[in-house]
C-alpha cells in the first residue's frame, strides 16, 4: 500500500464519527442552531425542540465524541459551541471527493467522445 493511500484511509477513518454523528436528524438540528445562534445552554438548546434536556445532553455527548462541539461552563450552566477547525475538516473531506467524482466524469465525458 503506497504512503498516499495510508493517509487517505487515516483521513477516512478520522472523518467517520464526524459523519455519522451528523447522520442523526437530531444532532444535525443541533449543529444547524449552534451555527446559526452561536454557543448555546443546553436548555436553550432544547426550547421548542420537544426533546428533553436529557435527550439533548446525549446527543450533545456524542457530537462532542466526535471533536463537532465542545463546551464551558459558565455559572451553573453548561454552553455549548461549535468546534469549527472539526467542521471544516469534514467539508475539506467532502471537497476532496466531489473532486474526485468531477475528474471521474470528465474522464468519462472524454473517453465517450473520443469513442468511434
Amino acid at each position: 500500500m503506497s504512503s498516499s493511500r495510508g493517509s487517505a484511509a487515516l483521513r477516512v477513518a478520522d472523518a467517520v464519527p464526524v459523519f455519522a454523528a451528523l447522520g442523526d436528524a437530531t444532532r444535525l438540528s443541533l449543529v444547524g442552531r449552534l451555527s446559526a445562534e452561536g454557543p448555546l445552554s443546553i436548555t436553550r438548546l432544547s426550547e421548542g425542540t420537544g426533546v428533553t434536556r436529557q435527550a439533548v445532553t446525549r446527543h450533545l455527548n456524542a457530537l462532542g465524541d466526535a471533536g463537532l462541539v465542545h463546551n464551558a461552563r459558565r455559572g451553573r450552566e453548561s454552553v455549548w459551541a461549535l468546534n469549527l477547525a472539526r467542521l471544516h475538516a469534514a467539508r475539506g473531506y467532502l471537497d476532496q471527493i466531489s473532486a474526485q467524482w468531477d475528474d471521474a466524469a470528465d474522464r468519462l465525458k472524454a473517453f465517450v467522445e473520443n469513442d468511434p
